[in-house]
């Protein structure tokens, strides 16, 4: 093994992670046709266990939606989800009367602070061909100092996501999306205000590449000496990180300190995304959606959850999606609407 290279390990679901991350998943679904109320049609449903849904079959999973795919409503508290969309629809639906529908190449960035229900459901727009879908979320957490700061979600249109196409000197080119942090000369867009990743010195990088096959490309070393990087091979044939040889579906734990050589040495495009940033270690204590710094703030996370609902569900269903017809768009709490 390289000596840039500290732990290299198979990918498993969810994706693991490291301080200031909680949690990775990569979602891919090859979603059926949909009916005429953007489901799953009844007989594709036969043999699963709906509600709990977490095994491919017939390429798809329902998770714990019952008729449309995803994630019926669920509360969360004390830390961020970042949902980075590269094909198919998600629908959100939140507490706070927030709503949205986003695509491939959006990111949706939400701080659940003090607490939020929500839901993000998959909807079955196309009812003449399938409608894969594919996203990561990651789960970055939040400071003590900001783990009760108020709710809200932030969107990141593809429009504005910076791409950051590099060509090496035989001709292949690397893309970059640049969803948080610094990347040599490139700047992301801002994210949340109470995010760790809001502060420069914490050195938050989230990133997804796309290799072409023989393609080199090398990552810059990050500044602070405690900050850690990772990356995940999810799909592609071989890569060459600085000496070793990594097949896809691994995740590799690297020195974030020094530059970073890659090279795609498969036949065939490699895809993979990168998680860096500086430990906030702190105690962490989670249970289920609650992520707080001790056993006794989950308690009172579970009190106030059974108290307040956190705001409680304002729409109609648990599954909520949106009219077949709409767009991209975000509706806020304020009632600030985005529309693309």
């Amino acid at each position: 093994m390289s000596h840039s290279i500290i732990n290299i390990q198979p990918l498993g679901f969810p994706w693991k992670t490291q301080d200031p991350f909680l949690f990775c998943a990569h979602h891919r679904d090859l979603y059926p046709a949909g009916d005429e109320n953007m489901a799953v049609p009844a007989h594709l449903k036969i043999g699963r266990n709906i509600g709990q849904d977490f095994t491919i079959k017939d390429g798809f999973r329902m998770y714990h939606g019952s008729d449309i795919p995803g994630f019926p409503y669920h509360p969360h508290r004390g830390f961020e989800t970042i949902t980075i969309n590269k094909e198919g629809i998600v629908d959100h639906s939140d507490s706070l009367g927030g709503a949205g529908r986003f695509g491939a190449g959006d990111v949706q960035w939400m701080t659940a602070g003090k607490g939020i229900l929500h839901s993000e459901m998959f909807p079955m727009l196309h009812d003449d061909k399938e409608n894969t879908l594919e996203i990561f979320q990651v789960w970055l957490n939040l400071p003590k100092a900001s783990k009760m700061v108020p709710p809200h979600f932030k969107m990141l249109w593809k429009e504005e996501v910076p791409v950051i196409e590099q060509t090496d000197k035989n001709g292949f080119t690397t893309y970059i999306d640049l969803i948080a942090g610094r990347l040599n000369e490139h700047q992301s867009l801002e994210p949340t205000p109470n995010s760790w990743a809001a502060h420069p010195e914490n050195e938050v990088l989230v990133v997804t590449l796309k290799m072409e096959a023989h393609a080199t490309y090398t990552f810059p070393k990050a500044l602070n000496n405690e900050t850690r990087r990772n990356l995940y091979f999810y799909r592609g044939n071989e890569l060459l990180i600085d000496t070793s040889k990594v097949s896809e579906n691994h995740s590799i734990e690297v020195d974030a300190t020094v530059d970073l050589k890659i090279k795609n040495t498969g036949n065939t495009t490699a895809y993979l995304l990168v998680l860096q940033g500086k430990p906030i270690n702190e105690p962490v204590a989670q249970h289920g959606p609650f992520v707080m710094n001790t056993q006794q703030e989950i308690r009172e996370a579970f009190t106030d959850y059974q108290q307040t609902q956190f705001g409680g569900w304002p729409w109609k269903e648990q599954e909520q999606v949106h009219h077949r017809e709409k767009g991209r768009f975000a509706l806020h709490s304020d009632g600030r609407e985005e529309v693309r």
